[in-house]
C-alpha cells in the first residue's frame, strides 16, 4: 500500500505550497519547484499498486494518498473536458449571462485540474494517472437543457465525491485544500440547479433530511457513475486503503 508521508520540515512548511493562492501560472513553477522542506516522498511502495494484474487499458487509481489525489484528478479532467467544450461551443440558447458563467466555471476546473496533476507530479512521482479520454456523445453541447443536465450530473458527482473521499486523506494539507475545492463544487452545484429547477439548490435529494449535510459516495460508486463519461475503465478498488 502506498501513503505518501512528511520527509522533512514543519507542518506549516509542508503545508506552504498548498495554501499558496491557486492560480493557473504558478502550478508548474511549484510542481517541479525546489522540495527542500515541503517535498513528499512515497513510502512502502511495491508492484501491488499498480495493480499489474488488472486487464490491459484498466486505469488503476492506486492506494493511500496517491488514490485519493488521482481519484479527484480523473474527476477534475472529466468537469474540466466538459466545461471546456461548453465554453469552446455554448449553446445557443444560453443567456449571456450563462455564457459568461460557464467560461468563468471552464477556468476553475482547469485551474482544479492543473493543481492535482502538479501536487501528484510534485509529491508522488511517477504514480500520476494517464490522461483521460472523455465520452460525451450523449451530450447535445448546441442545447441548453443538455448540457445543464450533464453539468448537474457531474457538479452533485463531484461534491459527493470530495463529501466521501476527504475521510481517506492522511495528509493535512491536502484535506485543507480538499475542502476548499468542494466549497467550489457545492457552489456550481447549487448555482445550475437554480438554472434548472429554481430553489432546488439544497433539495432532500442532496440534502441528508436527518443530518442536514451533504450526500456523500464512496470513491467506487463515484466512479461507477463517471465510467459511461470515460473511454477508459477506471478501477477506484483501493482508494481508501
Amino acid at each position: 500500500m502506498s501513503n505518501i508521508t512528511k520527509s522533512g520540515g514543519d507542518d506549516a512548511e509542508f503545508a506552504k505550497p498548498l495554501y499558496t493562492p491557486i492560480k493557473r501560472r504558478s502550478f508548474f513553477m511549484y510542481a517541479g519547484a525546489t522540495a527542500g522542506a515541503t517535498a513528499l516522498l512515497l513510502s512502502g511502495c511495491d508492484d501491488d499498486d499498480n495493480n499489474n494484474s488488472m486487464d490491459p487499458g484498466t486505469v488503476s487509481l492506486g492506494s493511500g494518498d496517491v488514490g485519493v489525489l488521482n481519484y479527484a484528478y480523473a474527476l477534475e479532467q472529466l468537469e474540466a473536458a466538459f466545461y471546456a467544450q461548453v465554453k469552446a461551443t455554448p449553446a445557443a440558447d444560453f443567456s449571456a449571462v450563462e455564457k459568461d458563467y460557464f467560461t468563468q466555471v471552464a477556468a476553475h476546473e482547469a485551474i482544479h485540474r492543473d493543481f492535482f496533476k502538479a501536487a501528484i507530479n510534485r509529491d508522488a512521482p511517477g504514480k500520476i494517472i494517464q490522461d483521460l479520454t472523455p465520452v460525451f456523445t450523449g451530450v447535445d453541447f448546441t442545447k441548453r437543457a443538455s448540457v445543464l443536465a450533464t453539468a448537474k450530473t457531474f457538479e452533485d458527482l463531484g461534491v459527493a465525491a470530495y463529501n466521501g473521499a476527504g475521510k481517506y486523506l492522511k495528509t493535512a494539507a491536502y484535506l485543507v485544500v480538499a475542502g476548499k475545492i468542494v466549497s467550489v463544487e457545492a457552489r456550481h452545484a447549487a448555482y445550475v440547479r437554480d438554472l434548472i429547477a429554481n430553489g432546488s439548490f439544497a433539495d432532500d435529494s442532496i440534502i441528508d433530511a436527518a443530518t442536514g449535510l451533504d450526500k456523500a459516495m464512496e470513491p467506487v460508486d463515484v466512479i461507477s457513475a463517471a465510467q459511461p463519461f470515460i473511454q477508459q475503465k477506471i478501477d477506484a478498488s483501493s482508494v481508501g486503503k
